[in-house]
């Protein structure tokens, strides 16, 4: 880089400034810092980057231009699910977390408050009304990392180091497990069975021991099977001490008794399906929901919202336990917590405010018959076996292609040349379910979008 070049991305790039911030820490240059960096893991190369456009309007037409290479949801009839969704996002949702005093804030802490406390507190009571619990967070960065902490705060509050998880568990997601369990908690897995989805309680019997802090499980599984199983291994767990945490789609709670009423003692999740965009995978939030009893509270990392009077004989909204964080004390804190997705928590509280106890129930209602729908059109298909497990199906559903000879790989090719996103690939995750692909159902599919994918698909297979 040219000693007088000034990037037009980056503050205080002008050599001659630079030089001033030296000069003012007593550092001879820029490399000092970097010191403690061992030789074999810095790069000392030129990153392979196109040359940075000066104005505001060439890198605008730049960036649109890589967008424009992509093919949306929007664009494209879509069958893919696997933890981030296509939902029907009402207009109310956008209009309010595109306010400023919401959107612009670094952290969504504000300066001033413009209800923010209060949007998020509503949010917390709407999810532990949905959720039948009596705390809920802030929520956290993304449904993975709530699972991820969720785990962390069992091992905290039984004192043990082992947790055990189902391995029909999103596979995305068993990665980040591990990496924020790493190195002091061992993740053990337990089985399932092929044909129905449901989990192996002999294998997990045989694995749960004194060392088990907490055993858990997903419902919907990944695999899209709605669990029966949860209070026998609640049960389970229970009798050697250890805790049931469950990862639940908030969506499903309008139809299906949430993880409190069968013993979970944590239950997390996305809030991606209350009305936030898919965004490429970006409008994300996780939730951990428990009981009002000191051991779970104290044991959260994540910010805390509750309601108390004021001396005034108004209501006032902040924090609980504010201790407990790293925001009050880093080194005390229970976890390290940064910025929060609280955009999304006030969001999710904004749709779960205009769906209302009826308007869940209708989601979930809507997405089971769309499921079963879709199931049993394509099973008409010749080598299709849909839905590949018996289990009951909440929105989406393995579907098994070895009857036809093609490989998922090769089927999806022949459904985008038609503008359609096949299901998400599982031969390599789970090749005990052969070549088989998972299809999702969204409440924006018609029964023509459904009836589309049965008629295109037929065509797919003949070639």
């Amino acid at each position: 880089m040219s000693e007088t070049f000034v990037h037009p991305y980056i503050p205080n790039s002008d050599p001659a400034i630079q030089r001033r911030m030296l000069e003012s820490i007593g550092a001879r240059d820029i490399e000092e810092f970097y010191a403690c960096i061992p030789e074999a893991l810095r790069f000392r190369g030129r990153m392979d980057l196109p040359a940075p456009l000066a104005s505001e309007a060439a890198l605008r037409r730049h960036v649109m231009g890589v967008l424009d290479r992509n093919r949306t949801c929007d664009e494209a009839l879509s069958f893919l699910g696997g933890g981030c969704y296509q939902a029907q996002v009402p207009a109310v949702c956008d209009e309010v977390n595109r306010r400023s005093e919401f959107l612009t804030a670094y952290a969504g802490e504000p300066y001033e408050d413009h209800g923010r406390f209060q949007a998020l507190f509503e949010y917390e009571s709407l999810m532990a009304e949905l959720l039948e619990t009596e705390v809920v967070n802030v929520p956290t960065y993304d449904g993975s990392q709530a699972a991820a902490t969720a785990l962390r705060m069992a091992c905290r509050i039984t004192g043990r180091d082992e947790v055990l998880v189902s391995a029909a568990t999103n596979p995305d997601r068993l990665r980040v497990i591990r990496n924020y369990l790493r190195p002091d908690v061992k993740v053990t897995l337990f089985g399932f069975h092929a044909a129905t989805g449901e989990a192996d309680l002999e294998d997990l019997n045989r694995k749960l021991s004194s060392s088990t802090a907490s055993v858990y499980f997903e419902n919907p599984s990944f695999l899209g099977g709605i669990g029966t199983l949860g209070q026998q291994m609640a049960d389970a767990a229970h009798a050697v001490g250890g805790l049931l945490t469950v990862f639940a789609d908030p969506a499903s709670l309008g139809v299906l008794t949430p993880p409190s009423g069968y013993g979970a003692d944590l239950t997390c999740g996305e809030i991606q399906p209350l009305g936030i965009h898919m965004y490429y995978g970006g409008g994300r939030g996780g939730f951990i929901a428990s009981a009002d009893e000191e051991r779970f509270v104290q044991e959260y990392p994540s910010r805390l919202f509750g309601v108390a009077p004021t001396e005034k004989g108004e209501w006032g909204f902040g924090d609980v336990a504010w201790e407990r964080t790293s925001f009050a004390k880093r080194e005390d804190g229970k976890e390290f917590v940064g910025t929060a997705a609280a955009l999304w928590g006030i969001t999710a509280g904004v749709y779960l405010a205009l769906m209302g106890p009826k308007g869940m129930q209708e989601l979930g209602t809507g997405l089971m018959q769309r499921a079963r729908y879709l199931a049993k059109r394509l099973n008409e298909l010749p080598g299709v076996k849909a839905p590949a497990l018996t289990g009951t199906p909440f929105r989406e559903f393995p579907v098994n292609f070895d009857g036809t000879g093609l490989s998922v790989k090769e089927i999806n090719r022949r459904l985008l040349e038609r503008n359609i996103y096949g299901g998400q690939d599982l031969s390599e995750e789970f090749p005990s379910l052969g070549q088989s692909a998972l299809y999702c159902t969204s409440e924006l599919h018609t029964d023509a979008d459904l009836d589309r994918l049965a008629s295109e698909l037929a065509a797919c297979l003949k070639g």
